[in-house]
């Protein structure tokens, strides 16, 4: 398939979605132009906030393929990903990403996407949900225990 084919069908999953009940997002990933998995935004008909249409398309993409390394595939997606989103692309490997509707495409229509890119760049005491560390000292166990484990599958 082309591109644009690949496009296509993203944009084609996110119209469906919005048909079934869900939000309006599509993604495809794909190998050589053939489509290894595809998927849709199902937030609020599996009432899971992570259920975007990356992160499931991810999901199947992986779990078909028995790898958690998608490199050497590329993701088509009907809008430009949240921060969650890119950021499992990034997890995931993938070569390259593709989208139609932009972040501020998606903010027009209720989705403020934008708003949590701004917020990554502030420091995490200041921003909306503040953050605090807390029982650092214990928790850095686990850390020192993977820099010193031998066998361990580095992602």
């Amino acid at each position: 398939m082309t591109k644009k084919e690949l496009m296509l069908r993203a944009i084609e999953l996110s119209i469906n979605s919005v048909r079934n009940g869900g939000g309006p997002f599509g993604a495809v990933i794909s190998h050589n132009g053939k489509i290894i998995a595809e998927g849709s935004n199902k937030v609020t008909i599996n009432n899971d906030p992570t259920a975007h249409a990356e992160i499931s398309t991810i999901r199947i993409a992986c779990e078909k393929l028995k790898t958690f390394n998608l490199s050497g595939c590329e993701i088509y997606t009907s809008c430009e990903p949240c921060p969650m989103c890119l950021g499992a692309i990034y997890w995931a490997h993938l070569d390259k990403i593709y989208y139609a509707n932009d972040r501020k495409d998606a903010a027009k229509i209720g989705f403020d996407d934008d708003f949590i890119y701004q917020e990554i760049e502030v420091e995490p005491q200041y921003r909306k949900k503040p953050s605090e560390i807390l029982l650092q000292s214990e928790a850095i166990k686990a850390f020192d225990m993977w820099r010193e484990k031998m066998d361990k599958i580095e992602y």
